[in-house]
């Protein structure tokens, strides 16, 4: 168990963009029997997901975010001192990406960058590692780049997972700034589960071959390559059912703070019927569980931001506020954060 504490720091701007490309799920029906696929959908709350052109990256959606907050906000480039390039979808195996992007965002050369390789755990994660870095001395602004474009791993005719992934690309600037107060995160993992959510093939411990690009057929009619993304769907909502509410229970001890303290509950937008139990079991108020799913599907580390732009901005922007965030998926990994919100600007989704 991991808490960690951080005052005095906290998020400045937050703004998101997602490909023009819509689906509508509604018409989706190729593997699906009308009324399986209706089932579908009620269940999981995913009625339309934006996808990237084939010629779109992660990186492209982030840069774009980045250079909207840079505009809006009238931020100095020189005032960033790291940039933090988190997905797993990036440019290529090597070189990592977040230095690609500090050169064409025209950020200093004395600009840390690096990459993180998390999921849908990714943006608490990456939150908190921004925080860690802007507490530091000689840190003071830190620039989070958390996108996705899961759609380029994703087999459409693979029943667990053909109707739930979308792409989106989030910036976010975090900075040191005595009129923020606490913050606390919880971290965890687990890395027996880690095959319930996976790519097997096209790494280093089953490399790319004629073997796990092929396309297979499964029992269940479902047809995907070993470079694709698989999914244990029943033992991932086992997992979440089990650890994300005790986790969440752990962060309130910690901070001291009951769950009637919280303006707003964000969790990953992942599953809504998964997500509507937390709500249940936790005894919180729905009207203020912010979703997006319905519209933009699960865009895995890129949801937390992507709900905040879409669904909070007149409720946020400019206002103080206490949010809890949780995300939880591939590792298996989750984690938790209860931050204070305070003036922070939330620019208007961008289409690209």
């Amino acid at each position: 168990m991991s808490l960690v504490y951080f005052e005095h720091v906290g998020i400045i701007g937050i703004s998101a963009v997602v490909p023009k490309i819509k689906i509508d799920n509604k018409n989706f029906s190729g593997i699906f029997k009308q009324q399986e696929l209706d089932n579908t959908l009620s269940t999981t709350g995913i009625y339309e997901r934006r996808v990237a052109d084939e010629h779109t990256c992660s990186s492209d959606l982030c840069y774009e975010a980045a250079e909207i907050l840079f505009r809006e906000m009238d931020i100095d480039r020189s005032t960033i001192d790291a940039l933090i390039f988190l997905s797993q979808t990036p440019d290529y195996h090597q070189p990592a990406t977040a230095p690609t992007l500090q050169h064409r965002l025209g950020l200093p050369k004395n600009t840390a960058s690096f990459d993180i390789n998390l999921a849908c755990s990714g943006y608490v994660y990456g939150l908190a590692t921004a925080f860690s870095y802007a507490s530091q001395k000689g840190m003071d602004r830190v620039l989070l780049l958390v996108g996705e474009t899961l759609s380029k791993i994703v087999s459409n005719h693979d029943r667990a997972t053909a109707l739930l992934f979308g792409d989106a690309g989030t910036a976010t600037i975090v900075e040191k700034n005595s009129q923020f107060g606490p913050s606390y995160f919880s971290l965890n993992s687990d890395g027996s589960g880690y095959q319930i959510l996976i790519i097997p093939g096209g790494g280093y411990r089953n490399p790319s071959s004629l073997q796990t690009i092929a396309e297979r057929q499964y029992d269940d009619d479902s047809k995907r390559s070993d470079e694709q993304l698989f999914m244990d769907g029943m033992e991932v909502f086992n997992y979440t059912m089990r650890e994300v509410p005790e986790d969440i229970k752990r962060i309130l001890k910690f901070s001291e703070k009951t769950i009637n303290e919280i303006d707003y509950l964000i969790f990953h937008q992942a599953n809504k019927y998964m997500t509507d139990f937390f709500i249940k079991k936790l005894k919180y108020q729905s009207d203020n569980v912010p979703y997006s799913l319905d519209r933009f599907g699960n865009t895995s580390s890129a949801s937390i931001p992507l709900t905040v732009v879409t669904e909070l901005k007149s409720l946020l922007e400019n206002q103080k506020k206490t949010v809890l965030i949780s995300g939880f998926g591939a590792g298996f990994s989750w984690g938790t954060g209860l931050i204070e919100l305070n003036n922070v600007h939330i620019a208007t989704l961008h289409t690209v």
